[in-house]
């Protein structure tokens, strides 16, 4: 068991764990866990009496949310191959996502941070935001099972699959390649301007980008950033039609 069940924290607390629920449509059984589900590691490592911290519900959050927008996916889009629904999966999942999910929720106001974390712009820092949103997921499976984790998770990206189903949502392959590669790979892609030609008011540039040991490209832009996300596509769409992590598995070790 990770609690004894009995909260320690304050009113004050309590009222900001309430409206939360409230918002997020949510009734915890054991309130300690969204407390610890909204506490980052800054605020447990100044204040040793705090050991505990999200992290590890944002583990068990991240798996959760992958089944979940896993299945979703798979229903709603069941005339898109493997690679199409990794592909729409990862951006569901994205920091970026779900930063924006958890800043609807509010989660900026009510995790808990160390000082010198507060004072450096925390609350507004996507890493932290993405993690609290997964680390809320977690605690809703523990507090109340995965049906109703389930439910939680298509509430909030409800929004952004039909973006997807549209075709409105932004393809920012830069963003969903590094995260994939320091997800698996714990490195980051790396690109390189190969050549650039054209008069100064209408230049292409050509870049190509590294994963491993693999180099993909070079593929053109009229500017440096669209040709980033071209090459950081060609990677993305070819080691997903290699084998998705599999491939990332012999990236890493051609790495070595």
């Amino acid at each position: 068991m990770l609690f004894s069940g009995k909260d320690t924290f304050s009113r004050e607390r309590k009222t900001e764990l309430s409206a939360f629920q409230k918002a997020a449509e949510l009734r915890f059984k054991n309130p300690s866990l969204l407390n610890l589900a909204l506490t980052h590691r800054s605020c447990s490592n100044e204040e040793p009496a705090k050991a505990l911290n999200n992290e590890r519900l944002e583990f068990l959050g991240d798996a959760v949310l992958g089944v979940a927008a896993a299945a979703c996916l798979y229903g709603l889009l069941s005339d898109r191959q493997e690679g199409e629904l990794a592909r729409v999966k990862s951006y569901i999942v994205s920091e970026n996502v779900l930063s924006q999910l958890a800043l609807k929720l509010g989660i900026d106001r009510y995790v808990l941070l160390g000082k010198g974390e507060e004072q450096s712009g925390g609350r507004a820092k996507k890493a932290i935001l993405a993690d609290a949103m997964e680390a809320v997921i977690g605690a809703v499976f523990l507090d109340a099972g995965f049906d109703a984790a389930n439910r939680f998770v298509l509430r909030q990206i409800e929004d952004e699959v039909d973006k997807v189903l549209q075709n409105r949502h932004r393809k920012d392959y830069k963003t969903i390649l590094q995260e994939y590669v320091q997800k698996y790979l714990r490195s980051y892609p790396v690109y390189r301007l190969v050549k650039r030609a054209g008069p100064d008011h209408d230049r292409t540039f050509w870049i190509s980008c590294a994963v491993g040991a693999q180099e993909f490209g070079p593929v053109s832009g009229k500017n440096k950033k669209e040709a980033e996300q071209s090459a950081a596509k060609a990677a993305y769409d070819s080691i997903v039609a290699q084998g998705g992590l599999e491939a990332a598995r012999l990236l890493q070790i051609e790495r070595q």
